[in-house]
């Protein structure tokens, strides 16, 4: 299933990349993000950024990100941007402008490995309007 996983964070790499992007999947490795490189050049500035994905089967209005997760992503010193994919669309966020996350504890799967057995993690719910949607899957905003 993790591969299946990495197939989905290259095919946005790749996408993102034919944009103007420059990204190297890290989602193999021991890295705390999926992807790291530079952002489109704007005003003469390529911003070094670092991304998480996520693929989740379920629509949300409010996307999950563990604080942990959070704090790691952060602590590079990039940019830190969050991709969502859901059944309703793409979503892009770039962390380190959002101002007020409220930590809320949620059961969790102890790994990222799809396991049954769940655990109380302070995370982030993070309001979709706080986003740059990228696609919308055909739905209207």
């Amino acid at each position: 299933m993790i591969k299946n996983v990495h197939k989905w964070e290259k095919a946005v790499i790749l996408l993102l990349n034919a944009d103007g992007w420059d990204l190297t999947h890290t989602g193999e490795g021991f890295e705390h993000y999926d992807a790291i490189g530079y952002a489109p050049e704007k005003n003469g500035i390529r911003a070094e950024v670092v991304i998480e994905f996520k693929f989740r089967n379920k629509y949300y209005k409010e996307k999950m990100l563990e604080v942990y997760k959070y704090d790691k992503l952060i602590e590079t010193g990039r940019i830190a941007l969050y991709f969502v994919n859901d059944p309703k669309g793409n979503y892009m966020f770039w962390l380190n402008s959002l101002q007020d996350l409220k930590e809320q504890e949620m059961y969790c799967p102890d790994t990222t490995l799809w396991t049954k057995k769940k655990v109380l993690k302070p995370c982030y719910l993070i309001d979709e309007s706080h986003a740059s949607i990228i696609n919308l899957n055909g739905f209207k905003k």
